[in-house]
């Protein structure tokens, strides 16, 4: 992530339409199979239910990693508190908080930082309000940084940004081994909450190469609007936080979802292909008027770093928001401009994360309502690059079959 190139979130509320997926003969061999083989050991376990096949709980409620240990922020980096790769962390942000935390990083791996904020449900928030997170070396020169808003929904829901000191080649700020800082700070406008927002940090590193890649990103790729997907639904609740987050694969997926809950869902994604997913939100039988911004669709990368978002108004009919058409999933990705196409730099397991806005209680009740995901994963799975070195947490950037409790259509994945 270049310095200052992570500020700008793309909206947009309109479903794109699916490519159609185009499957040779492959060896047995091939990434492809073995992600097929996977699928059919996740299909099996449809009658099982596990713990993500319930409610993920009240609304504005979050699940936070069993058993993190709270981490204090400071507000000089020179007491700052230090946090390693592979572990996450809870904390807490007030009002006017701006804190700081430690990272002891060597000359080689990349380490990103996400930071989650939860504010409580009733608490008031404007479009404006979220939170920033910087990385900056001991020199205070700045590694990165992103901004995450609440934007058109102004509903009160766990929002997420990240940092990164990346140590690819051709990099010449934050670069060798020593101190480097993460700076989390809130963004609070006039007449905002000044409740103290509980916080999630998650530290991930990500090994070099073992032999040099290419160095620039794809300069195009297949943007065709992808055709939407058909079939039988499959009923699967979402979970209600990051470490909490329900799996799924390529298919339609239907829950139901109340004012001010938000839910998620995890997506294996392999290095070469293209995520792609619309959330459909049901018909009102009662209430009128509109909410703007009231469904939001937002896609996280394995380390949960941002990466697309859409939003949808609504009248009490059904409506639609659709992610827009992203490229193909690549290490090389990193040196792209755009900041969708550098947040899709590894692959692993995608996050897909809904929010239905409070405020549409107001106007047409508290509900459940309809929720509808349509999952796309196109293009075939490629070999990943040559790591020298684990990623830590391990297998970050592997898609596996680990999860048990994963159901869905036959040969979903």
């Amino acid at each position: 992530m270049e310095r200052g190139g992570a500020g700008r979130r793309t909206r947009t509320g309109r479903p794109r339409r699916d490519r159609r997926d185009r499957r040779a003969r492959r060896p047995p061999h091939h990434p492809a199979v073995r992600l097929a083989v996977a699928a059919a050991a996740l299909s099996l376990t449809a009658a099982v239910p596990g713990p993500h096949a319930f409610a993920a709980g009240s609304p504005g409620s979050y699940a936070f990693t069993d058993g993190a240990p709270p981490v204090t922020g400071t507000t000089s980096t020179t007491d700052a508190e230090r946090l390693q790769p592979g572990r996450t962390y809870r904390s807490s942000l007030p009002r006017d908080g701006k804190l700081s935390y430690r990272l002891d990083l060597d000359a080689t791996s990349a380490a990103y930082v996400s930071a989650t904020a939860v504010p409580a449900a009733g608490t008031t928030v404007a479009a404006t309000d979220g939170l920033r997170i910087s990385v900056q070396d001991a020199h205070g020169s700045s590694c990165s940084f992103q901004t995450a808003r609440f934007g058109a929904s102004r509903s009160p829901h766990p929002i997420a940004a990240w940092g990164a000191r990346d140590a690819s080649p051709g990099r010449t700020l934050c670069q060798g081994a020593g101190t480097y800082y993460v700076l989390v700070e809130r963004i609070a406008a006039d007449g905002s909450s000044s409740d103290t927002w509980p916080l999630e940090l998650a530290v991930f590193s990500e090994p070099p190469l073992g032999h040099t890649g290419a160095t620039r990103a794809p300069e195009s790729w297949n943007s065709a609007s992808p055709e939407p997907v058909t079939g039988q639904e499959v009923e699967r609740a979402g979970g209600a936080g990051f470490a909490a987050a329900s799996t799924i694969g390529p298919g339609a997926w239907r829950t139901r979802i109340r004012p001010g809950q938000t839910l998620f869902y995890r997506v294996p994604v392999d290095w070469g292909q293209q995520p792609h997913a619309t959330a459909e939100l049901g018909s009102s039988s009662s209430g009128s008027g509109y909410v703007s911004g009231a469904l939001t669709l937002s896609l996280y990368n394995p380390v949960r770093g941002h990466v697309e978002e859409a939003y949808a108004g609504y009248s009490g009919r059904q409506t639609s928001a659709g992610l827009a058409t992203l490229p193909p999933v690549a290490h090389a990705n990193r040196y792209g401009f755009a900041d969708q196409v550098k947040s899709l730099r590894f692959a692993g397991f995608h996050y897909l994360v809904v929010h239905l806005a409070a405020q549409t209680a107001e106007r047409f009740g508290e509900g459940p309502y309809g929720l509808t995901l349509r999952v796309r994963v196109d293009g075939e799975a490629r070999p990943g690059p040559d790591y020298a070195g684990r990623s830590e947490p391990g297998q970050l950037f592997d898609v596996t079959a680990h999860d048990p409790n994963a159901s869905g259509p036959s040969g979903a994945l």
